[in-house]
């Protein structure tokens, strides 16, 4: 027998074991056989092939029905590799006078499933060894290993911290194995939001490989260390009537659901969720609000809240009536939690200063408002009115002027009074009521009546101005249109009797800068004559000698006339 060294053929599971004879086929050929080895070293045949008949014949062996093929070059293909393959095949060629013999041994591998990690902890504790979950891969040969991540770094085991227990199964059937890896871990606050993994080493047909599982995050529970209170909504500023809500805050994991909440000047707590609502503050609500853990209420926390707030008082307010003349205090009181803008208007329009009446007129009457705001605090304003009313017994003032051309008069009632008095004109001897007239605008309690008459005779006019207060009546003689005399003046306007206090004004003014360049020059003409006393002595001689020539120059002139 002759029979050539070992030979070894590896083979993923399920694939074709392909096994080369490595013989050379000799020329006297009879016939070639495949056998195997049992484990005590008795052979299996398992396929023969003639050399001459080229047939090919398998034996009968359950676990390789329908799975060998033996080539023409007697090469053995087995199908659908199996872990129960790992044998010890021999390929013999025989002739009649001798036996060649090649061994070869089949290693078959599996590769196992890809990890995971599965039995996860819904959460790790901080300072508690709990486990963390399994990693378990399956159908693998050889059996092979695994190894725990955290965030990249492998895991080792550590008394009290990481603890890995790992265990391996093999299916009795397919002969393939399952690794299991349990590993309990003890976290910290710095395992939040950090990868756990885990992977699987096993050896293949072209050596070591190793596969990794998915990452997986786990939830980390930690107690809360720090208790921080808000106040909602978030706003720069608190008014009253607002609603304010004091929103509690642990730093722990998971959050605390329940909080006790301290209002000013109570020193007991009151038991809450993580917010608490005061509804329509006061000023009175201003002050530290604080909130504790119901177990430790050492840990707490506090905000400040002040509650701004602003009151306005006008007095008088509402409508007013008084009297042409009267005086009207009038004051506007505020009261605020800083300090507040106050804003006069009259009839919409802004006032430069608050109103002050030492003695009323008609213009003073109008719609008063004073307002107020916390320019800090949106929202904050506060606003009241004031309706004066001037009232006044009607006034007369008559007066008459001619036209240039002689031919007519007018005649003007001038009243004054509030409510607007009715005018009536009436003329002597016929008493008659004369409705040709013409009347001004109504303003600031003063307006006119107006008539122009060419009298043939001295007349006298009458004007009653009537109003709810008193009824006033007042007369004015006119001459006829032939005979002249004296014209009254009209009564001057508001606006008129405004620019003649302006021209006056003036007037004084370019006076007053007068009298101021007379004194200047004054005292510029005294340093000057001051200075000149002593030269004006030696020209005194020369100043008479001038004269004396002047007087004998004029004698010459009258002499010659």
């Amino acid at each position: 027998i002759y029979s050539l060294g070992w030979y070894t053929v590896n083979s993923a599971y399920g694939d074709t074991i392909i096994m080369p004879c490595r013989l050379d086929v000799p020329q006297n050929l009879m016939f070639g056989k495949w056998k195997y080895e049992k484990p005590d070293g008795s052979p299996v045949f398992i396929a023969f092939r003639s050399s001459t008949k080229k047939s090919v014949q398998y034996d009968d062996v359950p676990e390789y029905k329908d799975r060998l093929s033996l080539s023409e070059n007697y090469t053995l293909s087995i199908s659908n590799a199996r872990i129960s393959d790992e044998k010890r095949f021999v390929c013999m060629l025989v002739t009649e006078d001798n036996v060649f013999e090649a061994p070869t041994i089949v290693k078959v591998f599996k590769q196992p499933s890809k990890p995971e990690i599965v039995s996860k902890a819904l959460f790790l504790e901080t300072e508690q060894l709990k486990k963390l979950g399994d990693c378990i891969s399956e159908d693998s040969y050889p059996d092979g290993n695994i190894t725990w991540y955290r965030n990249g770094k492998v895991l080792h085991p550590l008394e009290g911290a990481v603890v890995i227990i790992f265990k391996k199964e093999m299916d009795p059937v397919t002969q393939l194995y399952t690794m299991t890896s349990t590993l309990e871990y003890k976290t910290t606050k710095a395992d939040i939001q950090m990868p756990f993994t885990c992977s699987v080493t096993y050896y293949g047909p072209s050596g070591q490989k190793t596969v990794h599982s998915e990452q997986a995050v786990f939830d980390i529970y930690y107690p809360t260390e720090q208790v921080t209170i808000q106040v909602l909504p978030p706003k720069t500023a608190i008014k009253e009537g607002d609603n304010v809500t004091l929103k509690c805050l642990g730093n722990g994991n998971p959050p605390p659901e329940e909080f006790l909440f301290y209002l000013p000047g109570q020193p007991e707590g009151i038991r809450s969720s993580n917010t608490y609502t005061l509804t329509d503050v006061r000023r009175n609500a201003t002050g530290d609000y604080k909130c504790s853990l119901i177990d430790k209420k050492s840990m707490i926390a506090s905000t400040a809240i002040t509650v701004h707030y602003l009151d306005l008082s006008l007095n008088p307010s509402g409508e007013v009536t008084r009297q042409i003349g009267d005086a009207l205090p009038v004051s506007c009181t505020i009261s605020a939690s800083r300090n507040a803008t106050v804003v006069w208007m009259k009839d919409n329009i802004r006032l430069r200063s608050s109103p002050s009446f030492s003695s009323l007129h008609y213009q003073d009457a109008g719609n008063y408002v004073c307002e107020t705001a916390l320019q800090e605090v949106e929202g904050l304003k506060k606003r009241e009115s004031l309706t004066l009313i001037v009232e006044g017994k009607p006034q007369i003032k008559m007066t008459k002027k001619t036209d240039p051309s002689g031919l007519s008069k007018t005649i003007i009632c001038h009243v004054e009074g509030f409510p607007k008095p009715a005018i009536q004109w009436t003329i002597t001897g016929s008493g008659s009521v004369i409705n040709q007239t013409e009347e001004s605008p109504y303003i600031n309690g003063r307006y006119y009546s107006k008539i122009i008459i060419s009298p043939e005779e001295n007349v006298t006019l009458t004007c009653t101005a009537e109003n709810q207060l008193e009824r006033t009546v007042n007369s004015l003689n006119v001459s006829a249109i032939s005979i002249p005399e004296h014209d009254e003046a009209d009564e001057i306007s508001d606006e008129n009797r405004e620019k003649v206090n302006d021209q006056a004004k003036l007037i004084v003014g370019i006076v007053v800068g007068l009298l101021l360049a007379a004194l200047v020059a004054g005292v510029v003409y005294w340093l000057y004559m001051k200075k000149s006393k002593t030269a004006s002595k030696h020209v005194n001689k020369d100043l008479g000698n001038m004269e004396e020539n002047k007087k004998l120059e004029e004698n010459n002139h009258k002499t010659e006339a």
